[in-house]
């Protein structure tokens, strides 16, 4: 063998080698994908698993609740945990994946918060969130919040993305058919699974949450046929959207009651990204 070709293969093998080397090595990067989806006028889990038994995710008391059909889901997106290095490997695999996304880790975990400080951030704004759909429905219901008293039980679940989703579980409970009177007859689902996204004020302003494209997979994946969406996120929505899920943005809580009136009845015009 000639010197030179002694070189190339020195150094085709050192190359291969630091190939070998970079894909595996740990990157910046985390790896979002859906996550769990719970109907909030039912109980989570579903069903009794893992020594996990079902809890009723919304408990009102103070005045009459219905017997509701149907389901509103909340969405969730999970990802790889802060500790847990992605490889370029695992990337590149992932990224042309629509059900996962590639994002930088800071992103996701803040640089310089520890696990603890993190879930502990999503706790408090979840606390916040659920907060503001209680007042926010309690408000569109004209009910006195000193008299009824809602309280939503998710652990599992930080963040504020599900806000829209508990205040509609509470009018829904409480009201029906949306006509922003307690005790009224009817459902605002019309037994069908509906599901969506959206932070929440008090005001019952809705507000981009993000991970919206994974939480349109999460929602189709456990039977949802509608999903409410932050209107500003559409164009992140019709993004690889499931076959059979239907699009309706909205931007206020009496959008989306309107939006829900109108698909039950059959009637009025549904909005759609």
């Amino acid at each position: 063998m000639s010197r030179r070709s002694v070189v190339l293969t020195v150094c085709a093998a050192v190359v291969v080698a630091l190939l070998g080397v970079a894909a595996f090595a740990p990157l910046p990067f985390t790896i979002m994908y859906p996550g769990i989806t719970a109907n909030t006028l039912g109980s989570y889990p579903e069903k009794a698993s893992d020594g996990q038994q079902p809890q009723q995710v919304i408990t009102i008391t103070g005045a009459t609740v219905r017997q509701t059909s149907g389901a509103l889901r909340m969405t969730t997106i999970e990802a790889t945990a802060p500790q847990d290095s992605v490889s370029l490997l695992q990337a590149v695999r992932a990224w042309p994946n629509p059900r996962e996304a590639v994002v930088p880790h800071d992103a996701v975990y803040p640089a310089g918060q520890n696990v603890q400080q993190v879930n502990a951030t999503n706790q408090q704004e979840m606390t916040e969130s659920q907060s503001d759909a209680t007042t926010a429905a309690l408000s569109y219901l004209h009910l006195d919040a000193a008299k009824v008293k809602v309280t939503i039980n998710l652990a599992s679940v930080g963040g504020p993305s599900a806000g829209l989703m508990f205040t509609l579980g509470i009018v829904d409970l409480l009201d029906g058919n949306g006509t922003g009177k307690a005790g009224a007859a009817g459902d605002l689902t019309n037994g069908a699974n509906i599901a969506g996204t959206g932070a929440i004020d008090g005001a019952g302003k809705v507000s981009e949450v993000g991970g919206v494209a994974l939480k349109t997979k999460a929602a189709a994946r456990d039977g949802a046929t509608v999903f409410l969406v932050p209107s500003s996120e559409c164009s992140d929505a019709r993004a690889n959207t499931p076959a059979g899920l239907r699009l309706v943005p909205v931007d206020t809580l009496g959008q989306a009651v309107n939006a829900l009136k109108a698909l039950q009845q059959g009637t009025g015009t549904v909005p759609s990204c």
